[in-house]
């Protein structure tokens, strides 16, 4: 549901809510399958509503770039020490907190051109093909290129779902889907009901200024205070 939610709101992130509860229960292989299965259909869904939005002459880079590194993650994913893995995870997702806490200005970054996004693309795909985590480095570098919200959202999660896929494809192909894991996923969308809650609450909050205030005043309480000084 809080992954759903904030997906919805964000247009990513619902495998950084639900990979830091998973991680403590399942394999990382594991939990980078259902992150790809929920992502496919959370995200997948979304880009189906902004495809009219799509602009492929942006698009392509990331895509190629993540052709190529999906298969590199999944690699690294499939054979190497899922301890090791874990803990790996774990830091990124502390690293990408305080980068999202802290946020640093940095001026717009205009250099690199086509060449530039598909090495993101390429980076991209190997965290995605790792983690499950597909919409991360191309969110980053689309702040980062100085471009409208509007624009980053119909890059990073059009890349996203196709890292999704491929990563999906990859691990098919490679033997390493398990019966638990399948028997997961199989359970996980027969009660997909947390998705679809997750998705109407995000539609409201879209809709309705007070409840999306008082949301923000419970998850962000110290910008809400500020922005309330401010005011004065």
């Amino acid at each position: 549901f809080a992954g759903a939610l904030v997906a919805g709101l964000s247009g990513f992130a619902f495998g950084l809510i639900a990979s830091a509860i998973w991680l403590y229960i399942l394999t990382p292989l594991q939990t980078a399958t259902l992150i790809i299965a929920f992502g496919l259909i959370v995200q997948g869904y979304s880009v189906w509503k902004l495809r009219g939005a799509l602009d492929w002459r942006r698009l392509w880079p990331f895509m190629a770039g993540a052709a190529l590194g999906v298969p590199v993650g999944v690699g690294v994913l499939t054979l190497a020490n899922p301890a090791h893995v874990r803990t790996g995870v774990g830091a990124f997702l502390m690293l990408y907190s305080l980068y999202a806490l802290l946020r640093p200005a940095i001026a717009p970054v205009k250099a690199g051109g086509a060449a530039a996004d598909a090495g993101v693309g390429f980076l991209n795909g190997v965290l995605g093909g790792i983690t499950g985590l597909a919409g991360i480095l191309v969110t980053i570098w689309c702040g980062l290129r100085g471009w409208p919200k509007d624009v980053q959202r119909t890059v990073f999660q059009p890349v996203a779902v196709a890292i999704f896929l491929m990563s999906a494809l990859w691990i098919g192909a490679k033997g390493a889907i398990t019966p638990d894991t399948v028997r997961d996923v199989r359970a996980a969308l027969v009660r997909g009901h947390a998705v679809r809650a997750g998705e109407h609450a995000e539609r409201e909050l879209r809709h309705d200024d007070a409840v999306r205030a008082r949301v923000r005043a419970v998850v962000m309480p110290d910008r809400v205070a500020q922005g309330e000084q401010l005011a004065v």
